[in-house]
């Protein structure tokens, strides 16, 4: 097998899966796991792939996402790739079919069943940790200029939600609507949170962004990696959401 993938984290999970040696090709936001992605060559982005670059690798199968990769480009691919394998999680529990599919597609599923012991022994972690935990409306940010924040239909929110933190807008028609100065999510929010990726979101941001709100209220900086990528490191995402939760609630009182 010769594996070409578009997805960080899920680079990130072939090699969880013991499958490093057959990566050949990523993007330069596939980062982990830090020492052995060094190796595989960098086909461009996760939107602006090398698709020449790509093909030189020479792939047997290529791993993309509805969301982060361009309809257009796969197209192209697809008829020179032998195996295209497409991905969409939506909500936690989809790593499970995530872990599942993948030992089953390269023959690791004594591996994969690994991964979703230990994501199902986090999640029920976070569960009891959170159960009797009042619910909070969150408006989670992850652009600027214009502020961009998440439905409910995506994985973040879904992810946000195991802990009793609920994003605004309780509606929307995009997956990604923007939050105008006018927007009620900024007084209806119990708190604000702001993303490290895809926006780079520093303490200099909550401090300015404080400053503009109507009315005080916590604003915090949170790992976007944790909340928003899938594969084995939504294992550690969801010990992490147990603890930000917990934070969150010490910083309210």
């Amino acid at each position: 097998m010769r594996i070409a993938s578009l997805v960080p984290s899920l680079t990130e999970l072939l090699f969880a899966l013991d499958l490093g040696d057959s990566v050949v090709a990523r993007t330069g936001f596939c980062i982990h796991p830090r020492d052995e992605v060094r190796r595989v060559p960098k086909v461009g982005g996760t939107k602006d792939v090398d698709v020449d670059a790509l093909l030189a690798t020479r792939p047997t199968h290529l791993v993309v996402n509805i969301d982060e990769n361009r309809k257009d480009t796969i197209a192209t691919l697809r008829a020179q790739v032998p195996e295209i394998v497409v991905t969409h999680p939506l909500v936690p529990d989809d790593n499970l079919d995530l872990y599942r599919e993948f030992g089953r597609l390269f023959d690791r599923n004594t591996e994969a069943a690994v991964l979703a012991a230990d994501y199902a022994s986090a999640r029920d972690d976070l569960v009891r940790a959170t159960r009797d935990t009042r619910p909070l409306k969150v408006l989670y940010l992850i652009w600027k200029d214009p502020w961009f924040t998440v439905s409910r239909s995506t994985y973040i929110s879904s992810l946000l939600d195991r802990a009793n933190l609920n994003t605004l807008p309780a509606t929307s028609a995009s997956r990604y609507p923007i939050a105008t100065a006018d927007d009620p999510a900024w007084q209806e929010a119990d708190l604000i949170l702001l993303s490290s990726e895809p926006y780079a979101f520093r303490q200099r941001h909550a401090d300015g962004l404080s400053r503009t709100l109507p009315m005080p209220k916590p604003i915090l900086l949170v790992d976007g990696e944790m909340l928003s990528w899938y594969g084995n490191r939504a294992i550690a995402g969801l010990r992490y959401l147990k603890e930000l939760r917990a934070h969150i609630d010490a910083r309210i009182a």
